[in-house]
């Protein structure tokens, strides 16, 4: 494909796939609850702890800033925070279980209204072709 042909597929693709994650994150019952940083640090968290001050390096803001995050989080109980024994200025930081019911639910809400739009209007061909999509979606999400 020409490099041309390749910017106007952008072009396309790249407000449409804006519109959907949108969408799916207007359905979430977190929205208005939590800012993207915030649901992007409890993302972080599902895999592993993270020190506050690393948290806050990934997410490319002040440790002022990634604390005022954190506090938020921890009012929710969707976070523990734990001070380190040799060192009280370091705070590790992980997911509560709470934290891990919450994102575990929005995942399942979501999936659930994709699936059901899909199925309600896409036909079984529009349906073959996302799923042939999805090798070259994730390509895209993996440069």
């Amino acid at each position: 494909m020409s490099s041309n042909n390749s910017y106007i597929l952008a072009a396309k693709l790249r407000p449409v796939l804006t519109r959907l994650v949108r969408k799916m994150r207007k359905l979430s019952p977190l929205n208005g609850i939590l800012s993207q940083t915030e649901r992007s640090v409890l993302v972080l968290l599902e895999n592993q702890s993270y020190l506050s001050a690393e948290l806050a390096v990934i997410e490319k803001i002040t440790p002022q800033s990634m604390g005022q995050v954190l506090n938020h989080l921890s009012d929710l109980s969707l976070i523990n925070k734990l001070v380190s024994e040799t060192d009280k200025r370091k705070i590790y930081i992980s997911l509560s279980p709470k934290g891990i019911e919450t994102i575990q639910q929005v995942r399942h809400e979501r999936d659930e209204w994709l699936g059901k739009a899909i199925a309600e209007s896409c036909t079984a061909e529009d349906q073959k072709a996302l799923m042939a999509a999805i090798g070259a979606l994730s390509k895209l999400v993996d440069i």
